[in-house]
């Protein structure tokens, strides 16, 4: 029996196909975070809903964050407490609730550099951090911080400088593949019968009058062009919120400017440390954050103008991350070191503020014309409550009652029976034949979803070896990510549902034959399209490399945008 909250191929083309037939109550524009969150609103109050995303689910920022399911420590700084108590309310119900299975927790230290006056100062923010997330009434059995001596300091984190300390205090947070968490919210929107499609752009806003009642939407892969006509749209568009605005004739009540973070990875093995980091900087602060086998080192907060597709990093931006994490480490970090990166733009509102750093990151949900709402903003933290908020406001535009929000309430697909399974994790290791460490692996990217890969090992056993020079893939997932996820290239494979793009030293060419080879027969590639895709792919790493060596934004943009997309976005 078809799993009916599978994005295959062929739901895919069902799902326009029924978009175009009658008309919906919302579509939503928008397949990052946001935009799935408000699907999966929309359809579990009982809507007729259909998402669109004009690339591949959580393509921009929401496939580019820091990966963290945080309060944001820095904000009580700027004494932005409702933001703060927001985030930690949401952080609680995402570790126990709702999708336990792709978040969980991670440690982080505050080195402390100051004798007598930081340490009261930063434990008085801490201990306030911990305080909040105990009154939110989503309490997630994170450890409470606890301040450390520097020798303890130095046992946690044996790899910081001597005389970069002379304390510490150690707190918690969550951590979260934030590409495998927005496409199982798509995926939980379709099983709750939300009609989903990727590679699916809006090119214009269908209008009665000054109301919008719909969109065209083209199928990229096809070029095909569809009315959809819908009672009330929501644009949730992010860093491309203006543009989509623009399509209706508007120019929105407000406007969202872009911010580059930049993030590298590296070895786990070149920083010994047992927890993670966070370090304050001139500007803001930044974050060493264990990743598997990995450190994720990040991130900028800089004025971006330039291509919003690809935001490329520079030299400039690898020497800024590595400068400030060698200011802490006995043994600092050289450019070879880095083994991947990748840049995300953050869509902050605009305001009178000079720097995007102090630019706000609350969300704004606007009505600029009749049945259009415009959702723009925000943190990857709060995705559910601007989702909830987005909807509310279409809601107001419908004619019958609607439901108030349930997604509070609402698990992902995998996270029921998610802590038994884990528990039982020798006995399915013992049952597959697979190493415990590989059900572990698969648990945690796929919650109770993991029997659905273990019967295709069954059914074919060489779908549990691991891929070329990405030893913690397995071949089951490559096809699964077509089968299942909603993967229609090779690089929505090695980018989004797994991350071997910035976890492979070689960055997944190796990798990426055999990866299009899976994909071909689900996908119906002939071998001149296999190889279409190997080479769209080579180029985007050699000019992702490439770009890497460049001074600049600029001239980093100019040298990425000469691997253009696999398909061109109109």
């Amino acid at each position: 029996m078809a799993d009916p909250a599978a994005l295959s191929a062929e739901a895919r083309t069902r799902a326009l196909t029924r978009m175009a037939e009658g008309e919906l109550d919302v579509l939503v524009v928008g397949g990052g975070v946001v935009g799935a969150g408000a699907a999966l609103d929309a359809a579990t109050r009982g809507l007729r809903v259909g998402l669109v995303e004009a690339r591949d689910w959580a393509s921009g920022t929401s496939s580019r964050s820091s990966k963290l399911i945080h309060g944001g420590l820095r904000y009580l700084e700027m004494l932005d407490f409702r933001l703060v108590a927001e985030a930690l309310k949401e952080r609680g119900l995402l570790l126990r609730s709702l999708a336990p299975h792709l978040v969980r927790p991670v440690p982080f230290l505050y080195p402390l550099q100051h004798r007598l006056w930081e340490r009261p100062y930063v434990g008085a923010g801490v201990l306030m951090y911990d305080a909040m997330a105990a009154a939110s009434g989503t309490s997630s059995g994170l450890p409470h911080h606890r301040h450390l001596l520097k020798r303890h300091a130095l046992h946690e984190a044996p790899a910081l400088r001597s005389d970069a300390l002379v304390g510490a205090i150690q707190y918690w947070d969550a951590q979260v593949d934030d590409a495998r968490h927005t496409m199982f919210l798509t995926r939980t929107a379709v099983a709750y019968g939300a009609l989903a499609a990727n590679r699916a752009r809006v090119s214009r806003f269908l209008r009665q009058g000054e109301r919008v009642v719909g969109a065209v939407v083209t199928d990229l892969e096809t070029g095909d062009e569809r009315p959809v006509r819908a009672k009330q749209v929501i644009n949730a568009t992010g860093v491309w919120t203006d543009d989509t605005q623009a399509l209706a004739g508007t120019r929105g009540q407000f406007h969202v400017r872009a911010s580059k973070g930049v993030h590298l990875l590296v070895p786990r093995d070149r920083i010994n440390s047992r927890t993670g980091l966070i370090l304050r900087t001139e500007k803001s602060v930044l974050f060493v954050i264990p990743w598997g086998r990995h450190w994720i080192i990040g991130t900028t907060d800089t004025d971006w103008t330039l291509d919003k597709a690809h935001p490329a990093l520079s030299s400039q931006d690898v020497t800024y991350l590595l400068d400030h994490v060698n200011s802490v480490l006995a043994t600092p970090l050289a450019p070879e070191d880095v083994e991947g990166v990748y840049a995300g733009l953050r869509p902050l509102l605009s305001g009178e503020a000079a720097e995007t750093s102090k630019l706000s990151r609350e969300h704004l949900v606007a009505h600029p014309v009749p049945g259009l709402v415009v959702v723009a903003g925000g943190k990857y933290t709060t995705y559910r409550v601007m989702a909830k908020d987005a909807v509310d406001e279409a809601v107001r535009g419908l004619d019958e009652k609607v439901p108030e929000s349930t997604t509070h309430r609402v698990p992902l697909l995998g996270a029921d029976g998610y802590p038994a399974l884990w528990n039982s994790r020798h006995r399915l290791a013992e049952g597959s034949g697979l190493h415990v460490a590989r059900i572990e692996h698969l648990l945690n990217r796929y919650g109770s979803l993991i029997h659905q890969l273990l019967d295709m090992v069954a059914a074919d056993p060489s779908l549990g070896e691991p891929l070329p020079s990405s030893d913690d893939y397995l071949r089951v997932e490559a096809v699964y990510a077509v089968t299942h996820e909603g993967a229609r290239h090779l690089e929505d494979v090695l980018a989004r549902r797994t991350r071997i793009s910035i976890e492979s030293w070689d960055r997944g060419v190796d990798a990426a034959r055999t990866v299009a080879e899976l994909m071909a027969p689900h996908l119906g590639w002939d071998q001149s399209h296999q190889d279409r895709e190997v080479d769209h792919y080579t180029k985007r790493v050699a000019a992702e490399r490439e770009a890497q060596e460049q001074p600049d934004d600029r001239t980093a943009d100019a040298v990425r945008l000469g691997a253009p997309d696999i398909i061109p976005v109109y």
